[in-house]
């Protein structure tokens, strides 16, 4: 009998691509897939530690997991991703549920790796993330009209909150012609929009070909019949050159959407944090792509709280908020993470503190969120189905347009008894908005 595994993915888009790539060396293997975990013979947990609340999240979700060894059919349980990368050690001695641990750079090895540990000779040490998968056929998770293409691995820009350069290693670009290849593949299987993720996708290829060669990656994924939205997510304000602008603005089908993780305005806070650029470089590249392309959709992250951060830096803070305007904003509170610079930086401020900075961000964003909402009134968008809220008395499809990227950006919801499946590309006229979502009708 096929032994049935079931796989948990946690955090971010780049752990999910290598959950899916996974799942397909599984399947490879002879494995039965099984999205039941209590009937599951093996169960893997693809694990992330970004931040604390992650952290706490992935170890709870073992030890919850790990409990069907008394009440289901679990066999084997794996630890893999980034905790597993990270805290190899005290994950064998601390939750002894776990069978064997596979870290960032060696998950290709998971089916040899569930075989061993089936034979009670499970893999408890990780190697160096030095290696680069950027192969192997997968089993998309995403309902199959849209899919992540990561374009590299590893960081290098050592920001001093962040550990991921400890956890994914150095910077490494996934060869163009691999990439080509997957996208093809992909679009091939169905899928319409084509997102890119990495750390970060502005230097991709410098590593390899001596420069930038994100536009010319563009360019050639424009060209692959089926694919209808390329989004961009992840790219650094202080890598942006014009070359990528006018790719953006010239090619129909990359979104007009791009992800800043910017995580400050004011500059104090950014030399503190390792960051290679300032305030005034970075409202000089919005100011350009807003320029160039006067639809776009800008959306970033922002960290309240950071040690030393001012009462002057918080208002300096909202006040780019309110100038700027992002379309899409987040805000999470600064995470001490053990092993980064920032952990034992002077001027530790209270968690009540951080998540009061947080809320007064939050707060000027709702405004800015539902002025952007009310001004979309009365246009036409081009979206992508995603669903039917079934429980609702008339029949209302879940959609997305190119301003929203998938689960972290909001929805337009149309009430229509048309029979449309997911990935279906319709034109949509704005009637109302929400805060953060729209309603609208099929043109």
């Amino acid at each position: 009998m096929s032994r049935k595994v079931f796989l948990q993915s946690l955090g971010c888009d780049k752990n999910l691509v290598d959950a899916e790539r996974m799942l397909g060396f599984l399947s490879e293997r002879g494995y039965v897939l099984t999205d039941d975990e209590s009937e599951a013979d093996a169960i893997i947990v693809n694990t992330c530690c970004f931040i604390a609340d992650a952290k706490e999240e992935s170890i709870q979700t073992l030890i919850d997991l790990g409990r069907y060894k008394e009440t289901g059919s679990l066999k084997v349980l794996i630890a893999t991703g980034c905790l597993a990368q990270r805290y190899a050690e005290e994950i064998r001695t601390e939750l002894p549920e776990v069978d064997a641990v596979l870290g960032t750079a060696e998950f290709d090895r998971i089916a040899d790796v569930l075989e061993d540990a089936f034979a009670g000779t499970g893999k408890k040490s990780v190697e160096a993330p030095e290696r680069l998968i950027g192969e192997g056929e997968r089993i998309l998770s995403t309902g199959g009209h849209y899919a992540y293409l990561k374009i590299a691995e590893g960081c290098d820009k050592c920001c001093t909150y962040c550990i991921i350069p400890k956890i994914r290693g150095h910077y490494r670009s996934v060869p163009m012609e691999l990439l080509l290849k997957e996208a093809g593949s992909l679009a091939a299987r169905g899928v319409k929009e084509l997102i890119l993720v990495a750390q970060e996708t502005t230097l991709y290829g410098t590593d390899l070909y001596g420069e930038k060669r994100l536009p010319e990656l563009l360019k050639k994924l424009c060209a692959i019949e089926g694919l209808e939205w390329i989004r961009i997510l992840y790219c650094y304000p202080e890598e942006i050159t014009e070359e990528l602008i006018e790719t953006i603005a010239a090619e129909p089908k990359i979104c007009h959407y791009l992800d800043l993780p910017i995580q400050h305005s004011e500059d104090a806070v950014l030399k503190r944090m390792g960051r290679k650029t300032d305030r005034e470089s970075i409202e000089r590249t919005i100011g350009r792509l807003r320029e160039r392309i006067p639809d776009i959709v800008l959306r970033t992250t922002l960290i309240t709280g950071f040690p030393g951060e001012t009462e002057a830096d918080v208002e300096g803070l909202k006040a780019f908020v309110k100038k700027t305007e992002f379309e899409r904003l987040g805000v999470f509170p600064f995470s001490a993470e053990e092993g980064t610079a920032a952990e034992k930086m002077e001027g530790q401020i209270p968690q009540e503190e951080k998540e009061r900075r947080r809320d007064m961000i939050m707060e000027l964003q709702q405004e800015i969120s539902a002025g952007f909402g009310e001004r979309r009134v009365g246009r036409v968008l081009p979206c992508i189905v995603e669903g039917r809220l079934t429980e609702e008395e008339e029949p209302i499809l879940v959609c997305r347009s190119y301003m929203d990227a998938p689960d972290v950006d909001g929805y337009v919801f149309v009430r229509t008894d048309a029979d449309l499946m997911s990935g279906t590309m319709v034109n949509v006229r704005i009637t109302e908005s929400m805060e953060y979502d729209l309603l609208g009708e099929l043109v």
